[in-house]
């Protein structure tokens, strides 16, 4: 694999490179938001491991779900907003492969 990290800021374009490199299994974490008062956990990266290097998306909140993927953001008992792990992985499984591995970063 190769040692490169792209970054890319587009869920369409990150999407269809992930569609034509016939990807086995791609790695998620959900971070907290800096940005937020309560640290909420709010943004979401997507790690795709392909031959030539990592490539890398990262989701952040806009409004009441993620601005790029429209991931819906669920609330806790005192008000805090957060990603479910089962929308995340319910998500990836409907845009690419349903037998695409799914790893949660703290996981592999």
């Amino acid at each position: 694999m190769g040692s490169k990290i792209v970054k890319i800021r587009n869920w369409q374009k990150f999407k269809e490179l992930i569609n034509t490199q016939g990807l086995e299994s791609i790695v998620y974490n959900i971070e907290q938001n800096g940005l937020s008062e309560s640290r909420e956990l709010t943004v979401l990266r997507i790690i795709a491991p392909l031959k030539d290097g990592y490539y890398i998306f990262i989701d952040f909140p806009k409004e009441d779900k993620l601005g790029e993927t429209g991931i819906r953001l669920s609330k806790d008992n005192f008000g805090n907003r957060y990603i479910d792990e089962k929308d995340v992985i319910d998500f990836l499984k409907h845009q690419f492969n349903k037998k695409l591995n799914i790893c949660s970063y703290w996981t592999i």
